[in-house]
């Protein structure tokens, strides 16, 4: 029997989920985006179908079948999904589904939550707002805070071959697994999976993932926007102009009446006005430090998402809803300039 030397073992203990034998996914965050972008898309596209429709009820004879029971069972076809097959193959359309029951459920909130069963109850929108952004903290918490560990990239790249095993491996899914197993470097098991990884044969047959056809031509086109140098400029002015409008509006609902608590405004103005002092120093930072400035811009952008709309939402409800849209095509065309300045500077430092 042999034992490793003293200095090949880990100097320090394995952290806790990787103990447990739960390593994250190397693709958990991009399912989970799938998750809570289908469920806040899927709850507006309701809201604004029964509006259109003059909120039609499906039943008779007194019986009203809600539409939280169809998301129930889109849930239930989610899980039986994931839970009857291994490999990754299933878990975009997983996401997408879940997402999408998740929605229908959480939309009727308002019903669970006043003892007269209020669909329309006012603070609905601001309720299920936080729920997706809590739900979104919790995976960034689980996800962004800590790099993955090299383990974790070996059971990425094994995660891609049970589906190359039985199937074959599309050119896509080739990649992945090799970028995985690169990340990994040299512990324990990665040779043998490398010797795994290229015994699998080529097949260009795969399950059609229009989750990652849909994200790869946002990226391309937010990719193309940014080229043009105006763009992250007025990005960043609408993101003022956008906040300015839309707290001046809440302001004035409040101010005409509407039975709206003072805190909500007051955390409204506050939260509006740190997202402008942010703009503000991105813009002092940006002809120092272009990456610099625009990870202010981002940080203005996610205060207005995170905070600013919850309590938009809690006081003009769903007209909040143009400017999350508003907020997020920014996000993206932020993120996209971020990540051009980023490649540009790694580029730099390796010719340099």
């Amino acid at each position: 029997m042999t034992h490793r030397p003293d200095d090949a073992r880990p100097r320090t203990l394995p952290p806790a989920l990787l103990r447990l034998g739960l390593p994250r996914d190397p693709r958990g965050p991009r399912h989970l985006a799938t998750f809570l972008v289908t469920t806040a898309a899927t709850v507006l596209v309701t809201r604004a179908f029964l509006a259109a429709a003059g909120y039609p009820q499906l039943g008779g004879d007194g019986l009203h079948i809600a539409h939280v029971l169809w998301g129930g069972l889109l849930m239930a076809v989610a899980f039986v999904l994931l839970l009857s097959f291994a490999g990754p193959t299933l878990r975009p359309l997983g996401a997408l589904v879940g997402g999408v029951g998740f929605g229908l459920f959480v939309d009727e909130v308002g019903k669970f939550v006043t003892s007269d069963n209020d669909y329309f109850y006012e603070p609905t929108a601001a309720i299920i707002y936080a729920t997706v952004v809590g739900l979104g903290l919790v995976a960034e918490t689980l996800h962004g805070r800590r790099p993955p560990d090299p383990r974790e990239a070996l059971a990425g790249a094994v995660d891609e071959a049970v589906a190359g095993v039985v199937g074959g491996f599309t050119p896509a899914a080739r990649r992945r697994a090799e970028a995985r197993l690169a990340e990994a470097g040299d512990v324990p098991g990665a040779d043998e999976t490398r010797v795994l990884l290229r015994s699998i044969e080529e097949d260009h047959a795969e399950l059609p993932d229009p989750v990652g056809a849909v994200a790869s031509g946002v990226v391309r086109v937010l990719h193309t926007m940014v080229r043009a140098r105006f763009v992250p400029w007025l990005a960043v002015a609408v993101l003022v102009g956008t906040s300015g409008v839309t707290v001046a509006s809440a302001v004035a609902r409040w101010w005409g009446g509407d039975d709206v608590p003072g805190w909500v405004v007051g955390g409204a103005l506050v939260a509006s006005t740190v997202s402008v002092v942010l703009c503000g120093v991105g813009l002092a930072q940006v002809r120092r430090d272009a990456v610099e400035g625009y990870r202010w811009f981002r940080r203005a952008v996610l205060v207005s998402l995170l905070v600013t709309q919850f309590f938009l939402f809690r006081i003009a409800q769903w007209d909040a809803s143009w400017g999350l849209l508003v907020d997020l095509l920014v996000l993206g065309v932020v993120g996209a300039e971020l990540e051009v300045l980023r490649r540009r500077r790694e580029e730099r430092d390796t010719a340099a």
